[in-house]
């Protein structure tokens, strides 16, 4: 038996100590040394059941994440509740790939995918639509509720859960998701304590315009770090409501602060829900502060490295969506693509174009006119993950364009602001002509 810290309840002493059987009690030694070492002082029963993992990817040298999953497979052991899982990494129907590439992920990179999936159907995955990295949008249905505790990883979804709907989770990783769900307890500390959810930054928007997502949220991730940001002057372009073209911002917005920076929780003032609660008493004394123009907005967009081997040469690949495209950010740049090329009068996308979106999104949209108009253009909607595509070092050949601050940190993906990206599609930039 281990020696530990926190206090614990009887149960949980015994199931430390074997009672129901040696798996668990690894579950639990492990959920407590991770509970010690930030400090909790002890575990919390989890209110929302239906988990999230971060690990979607058969990669082979997860070989421990595999034995682990087998000795729970073994021991019948499931998680309380169904879970989702972060978006699979290949889509040979809508994301093509030349024969090399498929021999990289296929042989290399993901060849024991359909292995993985399978185990985690065996443990508790909710479906065989469960793989996006969005899960919480109403399509999909994992949806906290305020107050919740959840043992999510993922930080863009830890991210929106502890922030736009309130929920309490802290930023987990792999195999301690599933730890957290299987034993329905996880360890208390930081972001599911209120004194870890005050905000330690005052942000103060100051532009003259709507700011672009992705950018004040890399902006904010930068200059604050793992701290806790309280967000003033959005008001004006967000309201106070938040309704399906918020969500998409908000989503956006977090993720490039999670990615660029590594917040768990930010509060907007008078949105979400939190800020429209409590307001400005979640500052922490001594809060520091942080305002943004619309000059720090430009410096943040120009500092950006472009990491193509071939600077000067046009985009010839698009990916939009990173998180997942909710249903209303899918038909919104359906709209613009279409109709601008209708105003281009042409027929067909000017470069290869991947929009990426949840299954369930996907399945939805697929009924619909408008994505049979998409499809003409040439341009494809696909559930794949964009990062996970860009791991084979041999899709590095394409010079791939994103709005996605997420997809441009972790891949030499080159950011380009939604106008600019769209002007690429439609053909419209200097380059182009």
């Amino acid at each position: 038996m281990i020696n530990y810290k926190m206090t614990l309840t009887d149960d949980e002493v015994a199931i430390l100590n074997g009672r129901y059987g040696e798996v668990k009690a690894k579950i639990m030694e492990t959920l407590v040394m991770f509970g010690d070492i930030f400090g909790a002082k002890r575990l919390v029963p989890v209110t929302h059941h239906e988990g999230h993992l971060v690990t979607s990817f058969g990669i082979p040298f997860l070989k421990p994440t595999f034995t682990t999953m087998d000795k729970l497979i073994k021991a019948n052991i499931q998680t309380i509740g169904k879970f989702t899982v972060d978006p699979r990494p290949i889509d040979y129907e809508n994301v093509k790939c030349n024969p090399l590439e498929k021999l990289v992920f296929n042989k290399i990179l993901y060849s024991k995918q359909a292995f993985y999936e399978d185990q985690l159907m065996k443990v508790g995955l909710k479906d065989n639509n469960a793989f996006t990295c969005t899960c919480y949008l109403d399509e999909v249905g994992n949806q906290p509720k305020y107050g919740d505790i959840l043992s999510w990883a993922e930080s863009s979804a830890v991210v929106y859960a502890n922030s736009v709907l309130g929920a309490r989770c802290n930023r987990n990783s792999g195999m301690l998701d599933l730890f957290g769900s299987i034993m329905g307890k996880v360890p208390e500390f930081g972001l599911l304590l209120d004194e870890g959810r005050k905000a330690t930054w005052r942000v103060i928007v100051k532009t003259t315009k709507k700011p672009e997502a992705q950018i004040l949220g890399s902006a904010i991730g930068m200059k604050v770090m793992e701290d806790v940001p309280y967000v003033y002057g959005l008001d004006k372009w967000l309201g106070n409501e938040i309704n399906d073209e918020v969500i998409g911002y908000l989503k956006d917005f977090g993720a490039a602060t999670a990615s660029n920076g590594a917040v768990g929780l930010y509060h907007i003032d008078g949105l979400t829900p939190e800020a429209k609660k409590l307001g400005d008493s979640l500052l922490s004394e001594n809060a520091k502060e942080y305002i943004i123009d619309d000059a720090e907005l430009e410096r943040v967009y120009k500092s950006y490295p472009i990491m193509w081997k071939k600077k000067d040469k046009r985009a010839d690949m698009a990916f939009i969506g990173c998180p997942h495209l909710t249903y209303t950010q899918l038909e919104d740049w359906s709209y613009k693509i279409v109709d601008g090329l209708k105003k281009n009068k042409l027929a067909k996308v000017q470069l290869r174009t991947i929009l990426t979106t949840s299954p369930d999104v996907r399945m939805k949209f697929m009924k619909t006119p408008l994505y049979r108009e998409l499809i003409k253009t040439g341009a494809k909607v696909s559930s794949i993950c964009p990062l996970m595509y860009t791991n084979n070092p041999i899709t590095k050949i394409h010079r791939i364009a994103t709005s996605s601050n997420k997809l441009r940190t972790y891949s030499i993906a080159r950011y380009y602001k939604d106008s600019e990206l769209l002007d690429l599609i439609l053909g419209n930039d200097k380059e182009a002509k």
